[in-house]
């Protein structure tokens, strides 16, 4: 079976003619027959070119990698036993999964709270993120877990006021940031303001910190999704003007009098903005961290990418020395608002093996007596068997798991259902369980009580995320309670062992046939 499919997604709404006769080097059709009218890839990119590089229609889809990698989470299993307890008394009667203890505090000084082991690693100027904000936003913010605003969001802003090359005031970052921290509570989660180079250039963290109550920032290299900057698409010409002036790319160059006139015509319909590229070097590094902690920020991550090894290394290490107070890091294959479809596909260390790199990167420099920030892993984790079995891998150095696609998910499903709730048009699938918030949403009684009279004001998208982390914490518990483990600080590698000799010899996990090898044999000769 090939590992990649080619020439025919729904990602770039294209299809094979013959689709049960498929070429598996080329992905064409076995046979390419004179007057098909270009349904695949390559027909399609012959009438309408580079729009064919990006998943459709953009704005209000998420994408993500259908490769079939060698390995992924799947070829571990996670263990259990009949024995003990660990952080909790030895009971049957106390050792409940609803005892599992599932808060942590990351940071260098452990003073960030979190409800849940999760992260919303950054969703930033892509619209998808922009319409369903107001349910990721309270829905995190009422489960207690931290949200990035990732890059361009001032840059794309059209009401932004610029001064001197800097932005002194952004209605759209001012407005996600109060959002969540009007449904913040006790001072768990954490909202975190990401930058690229066009955001370092506005001045944008700097303006976070210093007008919008923001303590905690994100430096960012990049992400799973691609190895260039970020892109959107733009229908407007006056917006592509717009930001071409604040230094985007924009392509093709809105400014051209012959490209404004065949958008005009109707050749086109979109624009594409672009971010550039970093340019890292350790000395520039560590330069920009100490610029924003004399900016007042109380904590600095940094979020990398699925670059090769050398640039893992070099995360680890700037991250150690800087003493930064989390490093992310993003396995291949994870998820997008818009990213190049076959790059998203074709690039980039997959996510067992970054996985197993960052551990193995991290321990060496552990057992040297080197600082170790806390660390997040994200790439395609969706459900509460890949956060164990992710978190194990890495397990000491590895404390929460960076996901955005799927609270993404939870968050225009539950719009959805919410818009179906006032249409009075509830689907069928869905009217099994009831027509109104409360009926079809399991959270409610538990939401209603927390927030009282401002229950009202919650949106449907929000009850989804919420809803949807309660389902992973609840998952979660039940596997570590599996496995004996009562809190997170207990979680081990041996709490998982690869069930193929692929995955361990890449992972360092014993092979399944392998595992208690010294302790079977001590029972049986007792």
């Amino acid at each position: 079976m090939s590992l990649t499919k080619v020439n025919a997604t729904a990602a770039t709404l294209t299809k094979n003619r013959t689709e049960g006769s498929i070429s598996p080097l080329s992905g064409m059709c076995v046979t390419c027959v004179d007057g098909c009218i270009g349904m695949c890839e390559i027909g399609k990119s012959a009438y309408r070119g580079a729009e064919v590089i990006y998943p459709q229609p953009f704005g209000i889809i998420t994408a993500g990698s259908e490769k079939e990698y060698p390995l992924d989470l799947s070829h571990f299993t996670i263990l259990g036993t009949a024995v003990g307890a660990h952080g909790i008394e030895a009971s049957s009667d106390v050792a409940i999964f609803p005892n599992v203890d599932l808060e942590v505090r990351i940071g260098k000084e452990k003073d960030i709270k979190l409800k849940l082991p999760f992260i919303i690693p950054g969703l930033g100027s892509t619209a998808v993120a922009k319409n369903n904000w107001d349910g990721l936003a309270i829905g995190s913010a009422m489960a207690g877990v931290p949200l990035t605003i990732g890059e361009n969001v001032c840059g794309m802003d059209p009401d932004s006021i610029i001064e001197k090359g800097k932005v002194i005031e952004s209605p759209d970052l001012a407005s996600r940031i109060k959002m969540y921290h009007k449904w913040q509570r006790d001072g768990y989660g954490d909202i975190i303001v990401q930058a690229n180079v066009e955001d370092t250039n506005l001045g944008v963290q700097e303006y976070a910190l210093e007008k919008l109550d923001v303590g905690t920032v994100e430096l960012k290299w990049g992400q799973g999704a691609k190895n260039i900057g970020g892109e959107v698409k733009i229908t407007s010409l006056k917006k592509a003007q717009l930001l071409r002036s604040r230094g985007y790319v924009v392509l093709p160059d809105p400014m051209d009098p012959d490209v404004i006139a065949a958008f005009n015509a109707g050749s086109f319909h979109e624009f594409e903005r672009h971010s550039r590229v970093g340019m890292v070097s350790e000395k520039g590094f560590m330069s920009r961290v100490e610029e924003l902690r004399d900016a007042g920020a109380k904590h600095i991550f940094l979020k990398t990418g699925a670059y090769r090894p050398v640039d893992l290394a070099r995360a680890v290490k700037y991250a150690s020395k800087a003493e930064l107070d989390l490093l992310t890091v993003d396995g291949a294959g994870g998820g997008t608002g818009m990213s190049p479809w076959r790059m998203m596909n074709e690039w980039g260390v997959p996510q067992v093996e970054i996985y197993s790199l960052l551990y193995k990167y991290l321990k060496k420099l552990d057992e040297r007596g080197e600082f170790i920030p806390d660390v997040a892993i994200a790439g395609g984790i969706t459900l509460e068997d890949q956060v164990v079995k992710a978190l194990s891998i890495g397990a000491p150095y590895f404390k929460i798991v960076g996901m955005a696609r799927s609270p993404l998910a939870a968050a225009m499903v539950g719009k959805t259902i919410g818009k179906k709730i006032k249409e009075g048009q509830v689907p069928v699938y869905i009217s099994r369980f009831g027509n109104t918030v409360d009926e079809i949403f399991i959270s409610t009684p538990e939401l209603k009580k927390k927030y009282n009279g401002s229950f009202h004001e919650i949106p449907a998208g929000a009850i989804g995320v919420y809803t949807y982390y309660q389902r992973l914490a609840q998952g979660i518990r039940q596997l570590m309670t599996g496995n004996r483990k009562f809190a997170l600080n207990y979680i081990e590698r041996n709490d998982i062992a690869a069930i193929t000799k692929e995955a361990a010899e890449v992972s360092g996990i014993p092979y399944i046939m392998d595992v208690d090898k010294e302790e079977v044999e001590g029972i049986l000769n007792s």
